[in-house]
């Protein structure tokens, strides 16, 4: 069984070379245009190897990115493969992750929050007034 720093190590890995898979567009699917891999996850056998995925649009694309990685998933699994020297090397399971949207969405509320609040009022010097 590996330890958790080479699961770490492997998963690491995986997303490296997934990621420049997808920038070089190795896999000539449109769908997959403008994605991002955020986190890739290994279990402990090395059976499966979890990988999340974002696409700048938003999960409005979704299913179509999840759809356009399933049909190349052979490819890309081969090519992983190839690159990353394993025994067995895990199946791919893809998960869209809504991390970046939310942080987005977050930021867009602290902003209005920020414009909406009066400004602090200004501090005047006090004087003492002992007579």
């Amino acid at each position: 069984m590996p330890s958790k720093m080479r699961l770490q190590r492997i998963a690491d890995r995986i997303r490296q070379e997934l990621s420049e898979m997808i920038v070089m567009n190795e896999v000539s699917d449109p769908r997959l245009s403008g994605i991002s891999i955020t986190d890739v996850t290994v279990d402990r056998e090395l059976a499966y190897a979890n990988i999340f995925v974002s696409a700048i649009e938003g999960s409005k694309r979704a299913p179509e990115v999840l759809a356009g990685l399933e049909s190349a998933s052979g490819f890309l699994r081969r090519a992983l493969a190839e690159r990353v020297e394993l025994r067995q090397f895990p199946r791919l399971r893809f998960h869209w992750d809504p991390t970046p949207e939310r942080a987005d969405r977050i930021e867009r509320l602290l902003a209005q929050l920020h414009a909406e609040q009066p400004a602090p009022p200004e501090e005047e010097d006090d004087e003492d007034d002992t007579e």
